[in-house]
């Protein structure tokens, strides 16, 4: 021990002694700083970006949009500068669907530019795609087969006669799963006209809004036929699996949020049950076998609709069609037509050309100059003599 040295031990022992003041000083700027709040702003930007991952773009926002519920995100979009404030040509919100025919339907919510914005900020869970399984279509007798492949052409033209093949295809899916549902009937035809004997709860509008009154193009049904068949043999529409539930693109309905979002094809966007009633094996039930006998001249005029007039007398039961009172003008209502409206007959349309051309004609009348304003001639210049 005697021939030890000790001086490097003595001088890292003076050098650390001499940095304690400095260390210590800067311990307590941390620990004071530690115990000050730090601003909102600080805290809200570390949270957008642990959401988002730091991606400012598309995926970004859909990220945070998909953490909102409905009622959140509407209130975001309303406040957005950029959000459009009005529909193309300053038409009313959900134009491309309106309609005074009082058609009952599940599609409740919002509608037009708005629904568009929150069904794109909804993303779709592609990974809880449920494979559906080939359906078995073992009609009892030809008649019933005749009816099953009617009854799904029918639902396949009135809701997607102008959709591409996978659109049709994936709405005959969602037709030929309620069927293997148990939450839905057993038969082809009894989902699609399930609701259509009730005021409200139709769950295909084409079934009580006075669709089936009209005749079907026949090219446009041949090809929903053909799509219909395919899919009764056991074709499958791979892009939306076990989707039970569809809505048009334009629209948000009030159920939409309870679902899980698949994908979006053409102008539908398709939904499954959220849990184990969307998986593949939920859907056990057996076609019956035996459809059901559909009196479509029933069907094929509008419900009852129940009105409220402005004498205040309240809610009246009415034939459609009917004319009543909204917002003090006279309205039809209880015709099925595109966008709302019908098409007016030979009187309507001379009254409507007898007031155009009152209305162009030029005045003849000479109307005399107020109090106090003097006429004066004008001089028209390089107006030709003869």
């Amino acid at each position: 021990m005697a021939n030890f040295d000790w001086t490097p031990t003595l001088r890292l022992t003076r050098r650390l002694t001499a940095a304690a003041p400095v260390a210590l000083a800067a311990f307590g700027v941390a620990m004071a700083a530690s115990s000050t709040p730090r601003p909102e702003l600080d805290l809200r930007v570390e949270a957008v970006a642990r959401v988002t991952g730091g991606d400012p773009g598309p995926g970004g926002l859909a990220a945070l949009s998909a953490r909102m519920d409905p009622a959140a995100l509407a209130l975001a979009i309303r406040h957005d500068p950029n959000a459009p404030r009005a529909t193309p040509l300053g038409l009313t919100p959900g134009w491309e669907s309106l309609t005074l025919a009082g058609k009952p339907s599940l599609v409740v919510g919002a509608s037009g530019v708005e629904a568009q914005r929150i069904n794109a900020a909804t993303p779709g869970l592609a990974g809880l795609l449920a494979p559906a399984r080939p359906f078995v279509f073992r009609a009892a007798t030809g008649e019933d087969r005749s009816r099953a492949l009617r009854c799904l052409t029918q639902a396949v033209y009135y809701e997607a006669a102008l959709e591409s093949d996978e659109g049709q295809a994936a709405v005959a899916q969602v037709v030929l799963n309620r069927v293997r549902d148990r939450n839905y009937a057993n038969t082809v035809c009894g989902v699609v006209f399930e609701g259509a004997e009730r005021l409200t709860g139709c769950q295909f509008s084409f079934t009580c809004d006075g669709a089936l009154a009209r005749t079907p193009i026949a090219w446009a049904w041949n090809r929903s036929r053909v799509v219909a068949e395919r899919a009764l043999n056991g074709h499958v529409a791979t892009r939306v699996g076990t989707a039970t539930h569809y809505h048009a693109d334009y629209v948000h309905p009030w159920w939409a949020p309870t679902l899980n979002k698949l994908t979006q094809v053409g102008s539908h966007i398709f939904y499954r049950w959220k849990g184990p009633s969307g998986e593949t094996a939920a859907f056990s039930q057996t076609y019956a076998g035996r459809e059901p006998k559909i009196d479509e001249a029933r069907f094929a005029r509008p419900r009852l609709l129940v009105v409220t007039d402005d004498s205040g007398a309240g809610p009246v039961t009415v034939d459609a069609p009917a004319t009543v009172m909204v917002d003090g003008h006279p309205r039809v209502v209880g015709v099925a037509s595109l966008g709302g409206r019908r098409q007016p007959d030979k009187a309507e349309i001379a009254a409507i050309n007898a007031r155009l051309a009152a209305f162009e004609a030029p005045v003849r009348e000479v109307v005399p100059p107020p109090p106090g304003v003097t006429v004066m001639a004008v001089e028209e210049v390089g107006r030709p003599t003869s």
